[in-house]
């Protein structure tokens, strides 16, 4: 049938007034009959045609049955204040894109991050900055504990800050110049000259065996109550370092880092990217990926208050000392709570991460499972707004934000919302700064968790060191090469003692060999293993006619 002439079917045939006949109804092929022959609309038993539409007794006429059926209910009109409200009581209003201002967010923090005023002052080389996380104070504690434990089988050993110094170089040179094993480093083929100078293999062995960095002997008693007792010390004036070194940027990324590692500990993890490992939580300064502050985790934590949530202790205490500036925190959906979000709120500083739909301050109506793509549904609470997007058809990505008063989304293809594109730029610190720490990493073997924590600590404090070194002298250099640098003003002056030593040890000695032996030239500039009975005027080292010059100074020197 033509749909033109659809509408017929709804036409009735009622009786005139004045005849007082019934209402009787005609099919639509009867009215289209009619009206294409042109027929009269009164008929001939005097009943006439009304051809206008009864729609408010539609559905009572077709039976009786649709006359009790209840009317669907209409949808809200946009534009109107549509609340709903989640399990645990919180009252969301449903928002349309690009409305608002919902509230007010607190001023943001404008100033880019810098190094702190005694940090400029103290830096002028890459030692220096080094020397800012792990300072002197810190390499004399390591000192005297691994001075304490190898004194126990051996009265005379002893260790200066310059040799741990060098033991630090060779740990930094060991992860630019990878090899396969530790020998391979003093290697006449893989070995570097600058490791081999600096200290002998079997020197390197020996302090590392007898590392250490607590007192021994009063461990087990703070152990009781500190599990991270056998290097806390170190590791509290790493942090404090940290935190009085920089003031960072308006955004700080917060996150977890897995430090690979095998060793026994009651705090060990199992987790990707590595199977096992020691679990820090780590905060860090957007644009640098400066280290700002850090935590071990080391499982349930005794002062934690009772019914606050780990996520938020951690954030919390991660943030203490960059609070109240108007900063923003971000994070993902194992710290993001509606519960945290106010907290920070109430210190001045906002938040954005990502949130699971499970918790029960989120709306019931946002966890349907099928939604059109590149669609956006925003909600609004106090001090917090809520974006619901579906990047794909069965994927729903919800964003929590005390930093938007006002969702607004791209005009593009895609409609990505503003907190959302925000959320991608500003998520990655802490995963950049872990992936930069392991390109040129000092880890290594051992079965000993405290010499792996220390591990982590130089990894971090290089890359610190790294980031003020830059914006306290100006120069932009490559972070390799800042690590060989480092690693060779760590060592010069462990390097320059071992060549003094050498020297007066030369000069202590007869110019000429004792009667009855003989010296092998040790210049071997154009000979191969001659004799020598002359000494370098210069150098000390026995010298042949064939590698000698004037005054019997070999080739080298002159």
């Amino acid at each position: 049938m033509d749909y033109r002439f659809s509408f017929l079917k709804n036409f009735v045939v009622k009786e005139a007034p004045l005849q007082g006949m019934k209402m009787q109804r005609i099919n639509t092929q009867q009215a289209l009959e009619m009206i294409l022959d042109g027929a009269n609309p009164c008929d001939s038993d005097g009943e006439d045609i009304n051809l206008q539409v009864d729609s408010d007794s539609e559905l009572s006429q077709s039976s009786s049955d649709e006359e009790t059926a209840p009317q669907p209910k209409k949808r809200a009109r946009l534009g109107t204040d549509v609340t709903e409200t989640a399990k645990d009581g919180t009252v969301w209003h449903e928002e349309q894109v690009g409305t608002g201002p919902h509230f007010t967010p607190p001023s943001p923090y404008n100033a880019d991050g810098e190094p702190t005023a005694e940090a400029r002052r103290s830096i002028t080389s890459r030692l220096q900055s080094f020397l800012c996380f792990i300072t002197l104070d810190m390499l004399g504690i390591i000192r005297d504990c691994t001075v304490q434990h190898a004194k126990e089988t051996d009265v005379d050993w002893f260790m200066g800050l310059s040799e741990l110094m060098a033991f630090i170089s060779i740990t930094i040179m060991r992860g630019i110049i990878r090899v396969p094993s530790l020998r391979d480093c003093w290697s006449k083929n893989l070995g570097s000259p600058q490791i081999i100078e600096t200290m002998s293999r079997g020197r390197f062995q020996n302090i590392m065996h007898h590392l250490r960095f607590d007192d021994r002997d009063t461990r087990s008693e703070r152990a009781q109550t500190d599990k991270f007792a056998a290097i806390s010390n170190i590791w509290g004036l790493f942090v404090t370092n940290c935190i009085t070194s920089y003031i960072p940027g308006r955004h700080i990324t917060i996150d977890e880092q897995l430090f690979p590692s095998k060793t026994r500990c009651c705090f060990l993890q199992y987790s990707k990217p590595d199977k096992f490992g020691i679990k820090f939580w780590v905060a860090c300064d957007l644009k640098t990926k400066y280290v700002c502050n850090i935590l071990p985790c080391l499982g349930k934590d005794p002062t934690r208050p009772r019914g606050e949530r780990v996520s938020e202790s951690v954030v919390m205490r991660l943030m203490e000392p960059f609070l109240d500036k108007g900063r923003n925190v971000t994070t993902d959906n194992f710290f993001t709570s509606l519960s945290l979000a106010k907290q920070l709120l109430s210190r001045n500083t906002t938040i954005l991460g990502t949130v699971n739909k499970i918790p029960q301050e989120i709306p019931l109506s946002t966890r349907q499972m099928h939604r059109n793509e590149f669609t956006t549904q925003v909600f609004s609470t106090t001090g917090a707004t809520l974006t619901v997007y579906a990047p794909k058809r069965k994927k729903t990505v919800y964003v929590l934000s005390s930093m938007h008063s006002m969702i607004q989304t791209q005009d593009t293809t895609k409609k990505k919302p503003n907190t959302i594109t925000l959320y991608n730029t500003t998520k990655c610190g802490v995963a950049v700064m872990d992936q930069m720490v392991r390109e040129y990493t000092v880890r290594a073997g051992t079965r000993r968790w405290p010499v792996a924590v220390f591990y982590n600590m130089i990894d971090m404090a290089a890359l610190n060191a790294h980031v003020l070194y830059q914006l306290c002298t100006g120069r932009q250099e490559r972070r390799v090469d800042f690590l060989l640098e480092l690693a060779r003003e760590l060592a010069q002056t462990h390097v320059d003692m071992k060549k003094t030593q050498k020297e007066q040890l030369f000069r202590q000695q007869p110019s000429t060999p004792q009667l009855g032996k003989r010296a092998k030239c040790q210049a071997k500039i154009k000979c191969r293993d001659n004799n020598a009975t002359v000494r370098c005027v210069d150098c000390y080292r026995y010298t042949c006619g064939k590698c000698r010059k004037e005054q019997w100074q070999c080739q080298d020197c002159e």
